[in-house]
């Protein structure tokens, strides 16, 4: 039942992503691919960070290291991040409220850095650990999507009228 589940919400994220690239701008060549697997990509990166926290029961634990840094209600807090994470990034990945839902994972992208990253440094692999260079690297991407929905948007809007 799991597995059917799973494979039905495949099937409408693959059919969604094929009637994305056919609408695609002609002239954006392999661009609109590229800027559709940017946006669904970043956005299971998101959801994929939410999801293991759900699965693995860690968000009564980083609820705690919330309520350490003074924040008041620290798991309530990290269930609105989680659930954000997953409709943010749902909404992404259907081209829906794009720069509303990028702006919100952006949000969460700066407050990790802020709270936990910037004392690990820069780096997150070989040369250190936990640092800011994978939330940074969320960000621009999240830039991006919200600078592609924009110009998205821009074409698909009626021409101006003249004054």
């Amino acid at each position: 039942m799991h597995r059917t589940r799973c494979r039905a919400v495949a099937d409408v994220l693959i059919r969604h992503m094929r009637m994305t690239i056919i609408r695609s701008d002609a002239s954006g060549g392999l661009v609109r691919p590229a800027l559709l697997f940017a946006r669904v990509a970043t956005a299971g990166l998101f959801m994929a960070h939410a999801a293991v926290r759900i699965i693995n029961g860690t968000i009564p634990q980083f609820g705690l290291f919330m309520e350490s840094q003074g924040f008041p209600a620290g798991e309530a807090l990290v269930w609105l991040i989680t659930i954000t994470e997953l409709i943010a990034g749902t909404l992404i990945i259907f081209g829906r409220f794009v720069r509303v839902s990028a702006a919100a994972l952006m949000a969460i992208a700066v407050g990790g850095i802020v709270l936990i990253h910037r004392h690990f440094g820069w780096f997150v692999g070989e040369h250190g650990t936990g640092g800011i260079e994978y939330s940074a690297a969320l960000i621009v991407l999240l830039l991006v999507i919200m600078a592609d929905d924009h110009d998205r948007s821009r074409r698909n809007a009626p021409p101006l009228s003249p004054s």
